[in-house]
């Protein structure tokens, strides 16, 4: 491929966000196969048992990522911040293994989706781009630890206080906006419940609720 191949605009994304990306040549390839992807906030990304075609690389937004059991109660896991990817799509793409996991836009998203031969490829031809996608892994198996630890040894209401506060910093806002249903689901909890400790944590001033507006406090 010659220089025109390379989408300036991509080749720009990749070095104002992805300081990782360090090498001269794997930036321009990024910005040879790499295509802007754009998605409105509460929309899929990847859905339980999808096949993956890309790696996503997020630039602006934030992803929220969730796991479903057998009887489609679904769990929250951790959210996807500008400047990272996502290791399991990673992994189900080098296998060519179905999703396990769901990605939604949290908020009005922009992505660079690499396609996965070329994501493969690189892992063995680019140190910084293998680096990049290593340290990916270790930092979303420290999410998964911390959210086994959080259901394992944290009460309900403590639980709900720190989603709260994770939601809050992948929107970049004290206000949030979500029902309690929605909340629920996240906790895989009963509406019931959540409504119960949102007024706890209400009168305890950690939050003020609204129709379906909360704001933290504390």
């Amino acid at each position: 491929m010659s220089l025109n191949d390379i989408n300036p605009e991509v080749l720009d994304l990749v070095r104002k966000h992805f300081p990782q990306i360090a090498e001269r040549q794997l930036q321009e390839e990024v910005a040879r196969v790499g295509k802007i992807m754009k998605f409105e906030a509460g929309r899929v990304i990847m859905d339980f048992g999808s096949y993956i075609r890309i790696v996503p690389l997020v630039v602006t937004g934030s992803i929220k990522v969730s796991r479903e059991d057998d009887e489609g109660n679904e769990l929250f896991l951790y959210y996807l911040h500008p400047g990272e990817t996502c290791s399991m799509s990673f992994t189900c793409c080098m296998m060519n293994k179905r999703s396990e996991i769901r990605t939604t836009a949290e908020e009005d998203t922009v992505l660079i989706g690499i396609p996965t031969h070329a994501a493969d490829n690189w892992m063995t031809k680019y140190t910084s781009w293998k680096n990049f996608v290593m340290s990916s892994y270790d930092q979303r198996m420290l999410e998964l630890v911390y959210t086994l630890d959080n259901i394992a040894f944290k009460k309900m209401d403590e639980r709900l206080l720190v989603y709260l506060e994770k939601k809050s910093q992948a929107v970049q806002s004290k206000t949030l906006h979500a029902t309690h249903q929605e909340i629920a689901y996240d906790l895989n909890a009963s509406r019931e419940a959540v409504s119960r400790l949102l007024k706890q944590l209400e009168r305890e001033g950690h939050v003020s609720l609204g129709r379906n507006r909360i704001e933290l406090l504390s």
